[in-house]
């Protein structure tokens, strides 16, 4: 069961570490609030460059003629565009992976190898961010990929991962209603199909959820349910339980399997 798609890394120590991949929606949410931190960069720049060549008008037209106009617009594009690319080159590349919009989504970029991303790498993700964003096309490689790259992931060798959350306790609550429900599981279905990665998974959701929005919770425990439910191939699950009560109840019943 792939909930969470995570990577693993193992350091010249032969260390392994493991990561969870950030996934379309937060790195969507940290665009969001990089475009708006850019919006205004851009706004401040637009009034001092209008500023300026009105201040101007005489010299340019001086140096360039009748095609002022237009050398001023090439100028300022050029300007423009330099702007934008740098921002994430340049925030990326002090803040090991991560602009104002990766911090705030607990995102951040780091090399195929687990390793910080160095100013190549984030040159390179922001030259190809213009084509990535033509027709969504990065979103959509994001979506589909196994590694969940876009293109400038995939020529500067990055991925983008979710920041470690260090918990002060890994204890969650477990309703009664999954208490009961698990005493059932264990007379009409056999648990010992059940590997151990599909167990952690479970583990890892009911340890997770509290930190999720309602909607996510849902839809996580949905899709988690379904694959359980194949897995043991019950045909159905009774309708008073909710998938997250049912994946509570498969977490106690395996518990108790394992003794």
């Amino acid at each position: 069961m792939h909930i969470f798609n995570r990577v693993k890394f193992r350091t010249p120590e032969s260390v392994e570490l493991e990561f969870t991949l950030a996934g379309i929606g937060n790195r969507a949410w940290a665009l969001l609030i990089d475009y708006h931190v850019l919006a205004a960069i851009m706004v401040a720049f637009i009034v001092t460059w209008t500023t300026i060549t009105v201040q101007l008008n005489e010299l340019w037209t001086s140096i360039f003629g009748s095609k002022a106009a237009l050398w001023s617009i090439a100028i300022a594009s050029l300007i423009g565009f330099t702007i934008y690319a740098g921002y994430f080159v340049i925030f990326e590349t002090l803040w090991q992976g991560q602009t104002p919009g990766k911090r705030v989504a607990k995102i951040r970029v780091v090399r195929d190898d687990g390793r910080p991303v160095g100013l190549p790498q984030t040159t390179l993700r922001a030259l190809l961010r213009p084509i990535d964003e033509f027709l969504f096309i990065g979103a959509f490689l994001i979506m589909f990929a196994r590694r969940e790259k876009r293109l400038g992931d995939l020529a500067a060798g990055t991925i983008v991962i979710q920041n470690q959350v260090v918990t002060k306790s890994r204890t969650f609550t477990l309703s009664e209603q999954a208490k009961q429900e698990a005493d059932k599981l264990l007379q009409i279905a056999d648990l010992s199909v059940m590997l151990p990665d599909d167990f952690a998974v479970i583990k890892e959701y009911l340890h997770r959820r509290g930190g999720m929005t309602a909607k996510a919770r849902a839809s996580v425990a949905s899709r988690l349910a379904k694959d359980v439910q194949e897995i043991l191939q019950l045909e159905t699950v009774p309708e008073s339980t909710t998938p997250d009560v049912f994946l509570e109840a498969i977490y106690i019943a395996y518990q108790n399997l394992r003794g």
